[in-house]
C-alpha cells in the first residue's frame, strides 16, 4: 500500500524557501518605509521652499544682500530646517543710475537635517523687477 504525504526534507526545504522569500519582502517593505519618509521630508521642504521664495518676492528686500531664518517647528513637521537666500543684480541696461529698473536675481536655499543625519539642501531661484536705489546722503 502507498502512503500518501509530504517527508521531512520535502516540508524542511519548503520552510527554508518560505523563509528566504519572507525575509526579501520585509527588506523590500523596509527599504520602501525609508523612501516613503525621505520623499515626504522632500515634499515638506519643496512647500516650504515656494512659501519662503513667495514670502521674499512680496517682501521690501534689500538691493543686494543675504538673508537667512529658521523654520518653526510646526511647520517643518519638528525637522531642524532653515533657509538662506541671496539677492543681487542680475541684468541691468549701461549706464543705469539710481532709480533706472534692474533685473534683480534672488537665490533661496532651503535646507533641512532629518533623524538621518544628513543636511539636505533644495534651492529655488527667480528674478525680479527692482530700482537701483538711491544713494543717501552723509
Amino acid at each position: 500500500m502507498k502512503e500518501r504525504g509530504f517527508t521531512l526534507l520535502e516540508v524542511m526545504v519548503a520552510t527554508v524557501i518560505m523563509g528566504i522569500a519572507v525575509a526579501g519582502l520585509i527588506a523590500g517593505l523596509s527599504q520602501s518605509v525609508k523612501n516613503a519618509s525621505r520623499l515626504t521630508d522632500y515634499d515638506r521642504a519643496a512647500m516650504l521652499a515656494r512659501t519662503e521664495m513667495n514670502d521674499l518676492l512680496l517682501a521690501d528686500l534689500p538691493f543686494e544682500g543675504t538673508l537667512e531664518g529658521r523654520f518653526d517647528a510646526a511647520r517643518s513637521g519638528g525637522i531642524p530646517s532653515g533657509w538662506r537666500a541671496s539677492v543681487a543684480p542680475f541684468e541691468a541696461p549701461p549706464n543705469a543710475g539710481p532709480g533706472t529698473m534692474i533685473v534683480e536675481r534672488v537665490a533661496l536655499a532651503v535646507w533641512w537635517q532629518p533623524a538621518s543625519g544628513t543636511r539636505r539642501e533644495i534651492q529655488l531661484e527667480t528674478w525680479r523687477g527692482a530700482r537701483i536705489p538711491t544713494p543717501s546722503g552723509p
